[in-house]
């Protein structure tokens, strides 16, 4: 059985069994608790779960797009992506420029409203197709602000300046890797109000040891069935591709969680996860040709070993 594996399972029992009722955002309501540690020796496999399968793709196509400092949903979808739909979607529909049927709640009455469902799966495709093909509307409507890849590239300082975290950090860390300030912060108060969903992983720190980098994330708000799988392998693969281009190995993804929480309507579907026995972790390769983490295209990271048990749908709570 995968440790790694077994630590996140061992949090799902945890919150089910310990976590407190509380109401959320979302209105959905969840059960939580606060303060959490994972930690994952990458050198034993990468850490996509096994006990669901788990839309790795999807995980690196996101990361490339942080990376690139993009916060436009349109290079997503472009890679068949749609798992930030939903917020540009609801900058979308709450705008003066939408009139089209009523789109309020949309979140949770399409899971109650098969006719209303169908109606919003023909509103968000309209929507994705004028993203892919205006730009105009692009711009407008399919941004989400300054979300992840806008504070990690383009930091905005009191002097009207940017900084580019995340190349500076993998500067240092070739320059001084004994450095205690291998941090680059998303959560910057000033623009919150400007993003379409303030960062949940809000701020990660590099660690080198023995030819080892290891990274720790602190997630102040986690979605234990939906979300958390995904933050898990995005920050792995950030982890290889930091360690390949300094020319190190990895050592241990750390994952630390404020709020951690499980959504009342995921219930079944944990319970059904942890009744599955995990499976040997995949392992990740890299093309050896690109040197920088700026250079990685989807073509150039792939897994091998990968045989996860079957997806488990579950709702998005937006």
């Amino acid at each position: 059985m995968s440790k790694s594996e077994q630590q996140y399972l061992d949090l799902c029992r945890h919150v089910l069994k310990e976590g407190t009722k509380k109401e959320d955002r979302t209105g959905t309501g969840t059960v939580s608790l606060f303060g959490a540690q994972m930690r994952f020796n990458l050198q034993e496999g990468f850490p996509l779960l096994t006990t669901k399968r788990i839309p790795f793709r999807l995980i690196a196509s996101e990361l490339l797009w942080f990376i690139k400092g993009d916060t436009n949903i349109r290079y997503l979808l472009q890679h068949n992506n749609n798992i930030w739909n939903e917020w540009a979607f609801k900058n979308w529909v709450e705008s003066k420029d939408y009139n089209g049927p009523d789109m309020s709640n949309f979140g949770l009455r399409s899971q109650q409203d098969e006719e209303f469902n169908a109606l919003y799966q023909e509103q968000m495709d309209l929507f994705k197709q004028r993203v892919l093909e205006d730009d105009k509307f692009a711009a407008a409507y399919g941004e989400l602000g300054d979300v992840y890849g806008r504070q990690w590239r383009a930091w905005k300082t009191s002097a009207g300046e940017t900084i580019d975290q995340l190349k500076e950090v993998i500067q240092t860390i070739k320059k001084n890797p004994d450095s205690r300030r291998l941090i680059v912060s998303a959560w910057n108060p000033e623009d919150i109000p400007s993003m379409a969903l303030p960062p949940c992983h809000t701020m990660f720190q590099f660690y080198v040891s023995e030819g080892r980098l290891s990274c720790q994330l602190y997630q102040r708000s986690g979605d234990i069935f939906l979300g958390i799988p995904f933050n898990i392998a995005s920050y792995a693969l950030l982890t290889h591709l930091v360690a390949h281009e300094c020319g190190l190995e990895v050592g241990e993804f750390i994952h630390t969680l404020g709020d951690a929480h499980i959504y009342v309507n995921h219930f079944e579907q944990v319970k059904a996860q942890l009744g599955r026995e995990p499976k040997e972790l995949p392992s990740l390769k890299l093309n050896e040709e690109k040197q920088s983490v700026f250079d990685f295209d989807m073509e150039d990271i792939s897994l091998t070993g990968y045989d996860p048990h079957p997806t488990i749908k579950a709702p998005v709570a937006v």
